[in-house]
């Protein structure tokens, strides 16, 4: 009987994610993010060429560890690359919150540009991006986010 609930179970989950096996320039999608800062990367769509992204991530450079939120407003350029492969370059301009050991909160103006690579088969995408950010609180700097990460897309 157990034997028979866990292959149910496995039938179910595999038919749900071959139903959402779709493009990943819809939907929502949630994965990782490595780099600076580190931590979780989502991305939801709300048209074929603009997005939302975000990120819940730890910053592990520096003196003082920190926690750290992004949100970004994305415009995509499909046809910038000429390849055999779904190669979007994008960029876009959001802000980033910041707090450190000590409490001590930051906020800064974020610009990003990267390039993300589609599954043709999954619904995955991979992509590399660098943000610099203009810090304004507590004081004026410029820093900059990159990283490296992997999504994977909810779609109906």
């Amino acid at each position: 009987m157990k034997k028979a609930h866990w292959l149910f179970t496995a039938a179910v989950v595999f038919y749900s994610l071959s139903n959402c096996l779709t493009a990943q320039d819809k939907g929502l999608g949630l994965g990782i993010i490595v780099g600076e800062p580190t931590g979780i990367a989502g991305k939801y769509w709300v048209s074929k060429l603009n997005a939302f992204d975000f990120g819940i991530a730890y910053s592990f450079a520096g003196s003082d560890n920190s926690f750290s939120l992004h949100a970004d407003y994305l415009y995509h350029l499909y046809d910038a690359i000429d390849s055999e492969y779904i190669l979007p370059l994008y960029y876009g301009f959001g802000a980033r919150l910041r707090t450190n050991e000590n409490s001590k909160v930051g906020l800064g103006a974020r610009g990003v540009i990267g390039i993300a690579l589609f599954s043709e088969k999954y619904p995955l995408d991979f992509f590399f991006e660098i943000a610099p950010v203009f810090q304004l609180i507590p004081e004026t700097e410029l820093n900059f986010d990159i990283g490296i990460g992997a999504r994977f897309f909810l779609n109906e």
